[in-house]
């Protein structure tokens, strides 16, 4: 990789987490100048990463204007939770028939790890999407991965679009239980299961959280 390169593969992982993290909010364009500076890189690496990104479904670029930082809207945020189901409900299945015993051991470890954590802040649980990361890792499938965590960090974004977070800590938590559970005794049907109503419920909670109150596969969407 050429140095012009690394310097965008870098970028754009700092990019992502801004817009992540909120730190670049929903709607907001991008200042390549301002963003060249901060960073200490030429314009050509910043739109090389812009680039990706935008094929990653986080940016909107409009033609003469440049590139902003998507918005959504309802019907787009239950489709992307149909992927996600889909992807991980797939990737559970797979995990029962490839992850050894060690591996969902350590899967185990980290919620448990996870659950201790939650006596230390309040009751907050830790960043759902770490749970689901390492779920997609142990799927043996690196295409499967790429794909389901672009979907995943997709949805990350439509969530910051509202400082109202949904507040499931000890539902999640009781559901990551029941899914590692039914993962370790090989029990794939199980485990698919769980994973779907796992999902449903962060979509429902997600949508409510944003304002939606209407079903957008009715195509009525109430912000």
């Amino acid at each position: 990789m050429t140095r012009d390169g690394t310097f965008s593969r870098r970028t754009e992982v700092v990019i992502r987490e801004m817009i992540l993290d909120g730190t670049i909010p929903p709607g907001e364009r991008l200042n390549e100048v301002a963003l060249a500076s901060a960073l200490g890189i030429s314009r050509g690496p910043l739109r090389e990463a812009i680039q990706r990104l935008a094929g990653e479904g986080l940016l909107t670029m409009i033609s003469h204007r440049g590139a902003f930082v998507r918005t959504f809207e309802a019907r787009e945020i239950d489709e992307l939770y149909d992927m996600r189901c889909a992807y991980e409900m797939y990737a559970a299945r797979l995990i029962c028939q490839r992850a050894d015993d060690e591996q969902l051991a350590g899967l185990e470890s980290f919620v448990a790890d996870t659950g201790l954590a939650m006596d230390d802040t309040n009751g907050r649980y830790p960043p759902d999407r770490d749970f689901h990361r390492r779920l997609l890792a142990l799927a043996g499938n690196a295409t499967l991965e790429r794909a389901a965590l672009d979907t995943q960090d997709q949805i990350s974004l439509a969530r910051s679009m509202s400082a109202k977070a949904p507040t499931r800590a000890k539902a999640a938590l009781g559901e990551h239980e029941a899914i590692v559970a039914a993962l370790r005794s090989r029990d794939a049907d199980t485990a698919v299961l769980l994973v779907q109503e796992h999902l449903e419920h962060a979509r429902r909670g997600a949508l409510a959280a944003l304002g939606f109150t209407d079903d957008p596969r009715k195509g009525n969407e109430t912000p």
